[in-house]
């Protein structure tokens, strides 16, 4: 186990590129199962989880070249279904939430598939009902086995239906999708999740050869193909880190600016910290955020206290409510952060009240912050990362406090975050990694 050696308190200055999109990444590196022929990505993230996944394809057969240092070619010609019933890969799998969205293209392609339970981060109940639901209604039956320990997934030929999201699923979404590209006839999924990452899948798989209508609504429409080709994709910066770096910014007073972000696919992200009183300054397809002594709160036109809360696409992403929670620690004003979707994300707060914030936790979903505008300073302390976006949530906390802190578990940052240390360093950042 590895751990961060943090000195905060230093101001930061310069530029830091955002990484490619994980969230996309364990989407787009299995829709190559889907073709016989070569598959090219670009702007892949150098991160645990999607490293986990690429391995995953290599043990089941994937050909892959390393095509340069981001990009990597896919060739999915045969696949070893004796591995994928193998236990190496049930507790491979079990390691990576992103590991379900594998069976869609294998039950398109091959007609069967095994699910072993995904891990992740521990936020909170997230089912996979959505999956099984959706790709049942496909004509997908499953069952457990008992000594493999995973679902056995099969079918007969899966035909295209009308199918109801019970919830707006981001992964429901896309392993649905990837499996009606191959189906016979018309899917319609209505309640479809319609993040960007989304509208990336669709778009690589209509280059493909898929036919899919309504591309970034939450109502679409497919056309089932008897056979998808190859093609070449590059993946959006990832927001969450663009998200991350605003706070960082913003917490630790410092002037940084964000290169290459893709603006267009923000959404609310740059709306939701200005209100928290953050100066963002576009560029280009840059965001420049200035140093301030201090940011102020905005309240709602009533005066009523500022109320920042996740929802799906277009709403603010659940993986910026930690980062979001963070930077009120050092606003003017007050907040009250609302978590709705997970409910063990809001737990990593007593770590920050015991580096000097002054955060109530109401309920598993819902911390009210109370702003120090810097009157007193963070400090640090001795903690442990429990999931990604909290483990960067504290990172932050961290670099703006007093003193020395130390992080452990760091490898949950490492799932999601890539060479961060590393990229932080050129900020002016002091941390040091110890193994």
């Amino acid at each position: 186990m590895s751990s961060f050696v943090i000195n905060g308190g230093n101001q930061l200055h310069g530029e830091i590129t955002p990484q490619g999109a994980k969230n996309e990444a364990l989407q787009i590196l299995c829709a190559p199962l889907l073709t016989e022929q070569p598959v090219e990505i670009h702007n892949i993230p150098d991160i645990r989880d999607v490293n986990n996944l690429i391995e995953l394809l290599q043990g089941m057969g994937v050909q892959t070249i390393k095509t340069s240092a981001d990009s990597m070619r896919f060739h999915a010609q045969n696949i070893d279904f004796k591995y994928i019933a193998s236990e190496e890969f049930r507790i491979k799998a079990g390691k990576i939430r992103g590991s379900i969205m594998l069976t869609g293209p294998l039950l398109a392609r091959f007609q069967k598939a095994y699910i072993s339970k995904p891990g992740g981060d521990k936020i909170g109940r997230r089912r996979l009902d959505t999956h099984f639901s959706g790709l049942e209604k496909l004509g997908a039956v499953f069952s457990y086995d008992e000594n493999l320990k995973m679902f056995a997934v099969s079918t007969r030929g899966l035909t295209g239906t009308y199918i109801l999201l019970d919830e707006a699923s981001v992964t429901g979404t896309a392993n649905i999708v990837m499996a009606a590209v191959l189906a016979k006839g018309t899917t319609t999924i209505f309640n479809a999740a319609c993040e960007p990452y989304l509208l990336q899948l669709c778009k690589m798989l209509v280059r493909m050869g898929a036919k899919i209508d309504g591309i970034g609504s939450n109502l679409l429409t497919i056309q089932g193909v008897d056979s998808l080709a190859g093609t070449s994709h590059t993946m959006l910066p990832d927001m969450i880190e663009t998200g991350s770096f605003i706070g960082l910014a913003a917490m630790t007073r410092s002037s940084i600016t964000i290169k290459n972000v893709n603006t267009a696919h923000l959404g609310v992200i740059p709306e939701v910290f200005r209100r928290l009183g953050v100066t963002i300054l576009q560029q280009g397809d840059d965001l420049y955020i200035p140093a301030k002594e201090e940011y102020e709160v905005e309240t709602f036109r009533d005066g009523s206290i500022m109320t920042i809360s996740d929802a799906p696409w277009p709403g603010f992403t659940p993986d910026l409510i930690s980062i979001a929670l963070v930077l009120a620690i050092q606003a003017k004003g007050s907040v009250l952060i609302h978590q709705k979707m997970f409910e063990s994300r809001l737990f990593f707060v007593d770590k920050l009240i015991d580096m000097g914030a002054q955060i109530i936790l109401c309920d598993p979903h819902r911390a009210t912050v109370i702003g120090l505008n810097h009157a007193t300073s963070l400090r640090g302390i001795d903690m442990t990362s429990p999931d990604i976006r909290a483990g960067v949530a504290l990172l932050i906390a961290a670099l703006s406090a007093k003193g020395t802190s130390t992080i452990h578990n760091i490898e949950q940052i490492d799932r999601g975050y890539q060479n961060i240390d590393q990229r932080l360093r050129t900020l002016n950042a002091d941390i040091a990694r110890i193994d």
